[in-house]
């Protein structure tokens, strides 16, 4: 049995984001043009150097995943996915898209009603199954240690209820509902508002945000953006879920500061002109930049 076994017992925002992406296409990088220097969140907006393959399957599970899987013996992070009320991972199919093509394997539950985080951690389990299943195309290729949630309005809800569970090492609430005890997280949260969001107030997720002052978290509420991020809000938010996924499933070290360190010169902190406000609690001030 794997030691990640002996160890352990987001509606239509992204919609706009695939407009966004299509539209205004950007090249793909290479994992070796990353440089130290790479501290913008914007960097991450670029599509990865993956090509990708979706697929259906798990306990009903949209799969996204680098088409060149395990390339070179590598073991690739899990990210698991909540949609909002209603919506399906369609509705974000390029913005899954994207985790992938920056080497995640992503589980996408095909719930509409993403609350209880339930369907998001089945996912997460089938993976890591499969990682261990002789003749899966994931056999040997995932690593189970690295595994984060995220999700949007509902399934930002089910990002915090699936966060309590000791599989899921950091996750990313983006305009989260109700659901979810914030007090149950145990890793890293990313948590992101939308400054015009009048269908969950920036207000409210900020109030989520200072709920999480036993791990290390980030607060972001992005300029201009509301409920289903807008123009370049979407690709705002892209780079930066990507950047922090990167950092804390893959030491991405060229993500660190775009998070980290001093005020003066953490990433987010200082583009005011993409954050409206961000706020870290003393845990996340806490770890170098």
């Amino acid at each position: 049995m794997r030691r990640a076994l002996m160890r352990r017992t987001t509606s239509g925002f992204l919609a706009a984001l695939i407009a966004a992406t299509v539209s205004a296409p950007l090249p793909a990088v290479a994992e070796s043009e990353t440089t130290a220097a790479a501290v913008s969140s914007r960097y991450y907006e670029e599509t990865g150097p993956h090509a990708v393959t979706v697929e259906q399957g798990g306990p009903d599970h949209t799969l996204y995943y680098p088409s060149d899987l395990g390339a070179g013996g590598t073991q690739h992070p899990v990210v698991i996915w909540g949609n909002g009320t209603g919506a399906t991972p369609e509705t974000y199919d390029e913005g899954l898209r994207h985790f992938a093509s920056w080497g995640f394997v992503v589980a996408a539950a095909n719930t509409t009603q993403a609350g209880s985080g339930k369907e998001m951690l089945a996912g997460a389990r089938f993976l890591i199954e499969e990682d261990q299943r002789s003749g899966s195309v994931f056999y040997g290729k995932i690593d189970e240690t690295r595994i984060g949630a995220a999700g949007h309005s509902q399934g930002g809800g089910g990002a915090i209820a699936a966060g309590a569970d000791p599989i899921v090492d950091t996750t990313i609430p983006i305009q989260p509902g109700p659901q979810g005890t914030v007090g149950d997280l145990h890793g890293p949260a990313f948590f992101i508002s939308g400054q015009f969001d009048w269908i969950v107030p920036s207000s409210y997720v900020y109030s989520r945000y200072l709920g999480a002052d036993h791990v290390p978290a980030v607060f972001g509420e992005l300029r201009g953006a509301d409920h289903f991020f807008p123009g370049d809000t979407r690709l705002r938010l892209i780079g930066a879920t990507t950047a922090w996924f990167r950092f804390h499933l893959m030491a991405d070290e060229n993500a660190r500061g775009i998070f980290f360190g001093p005020s003066s010169t953490c990433g987010i902190c200082t583009d005011t002109e993409a954050w409206s406000k961000v706020d870290r609690n003393a845990k996340a001030q806490a770890i170098p930049g």
